[in-house]
């Protein structure tokens, strides 16, 4: 049991665990979306994605949805996704507020929270802007404006 003990506290103390930043690959990884299908990140390569991670009850989340929706209805088209990461919440809870805001892009289901930890995620809203060959160009922490959403799905259009 000390070993155990004194391997965690080295772990925690002396590693260094790398944030995923700027410049990245994005760390590919499959979640489920709202009916129970298998979503790849690296399936999207060629496209922009928009990889945001909320939660139903975080304000400024809710707030940057509508954004994130009306600009989805134009910039789908130009070749960017947006995959919107919940982090473990029901899915009653999901729906009631996917159905709310009148969302159309992508809900993924991360249950485990492994992709969350993954992707070091720390405050939400943080969202990822990923190019169309999977490098990270830009992480956004906290909300953003219905510009900054604009701005930033014409950043990674392929």
């Amino acid at each position: 049991m000390i070993s155990a003990l004194t391997y965690t506290l080295y772990q925690n103390v002396f590693t260094e665990k790398s944030r995923v930043q700027t410049g990245d690959q994005a760390p590919d990884f499959v979640l489920e979306d709202m009916s129970g299908n298998k979503v790849q990140l690296s399936d999207f390569k060629g496209k922009g994605v928009f990889l945001n991670f909320w939660g139903t009850w975080c304000k400024p989340c809710e707030e940057e949805m509508p954004y994130m929706e009306r600009q989805y209805s134009h910039y789908k088209n130009l070749g960017v996704e947006i995959l919107a990461v919940n982090i473990a919440e029901s899915d009653v809870a999901i729906e009631a507020f996917i159905k709310k805001h009148d969302l159309t892009f992508t809900i993924l289901k991360d249950k485990d929270r492994a992709v969350t930890e993954a992707y070091d995620i720390t405050p939400i809203p943080t969202t990822f802007l990923i190019d169309k060959n999977g490098k990270i160009e830009k992480v956004i922490t906290g909300s953003m404006t219905e510009r900054d959403v604009a701005n930033y799905m014409e950043l990674i259009k392929p």
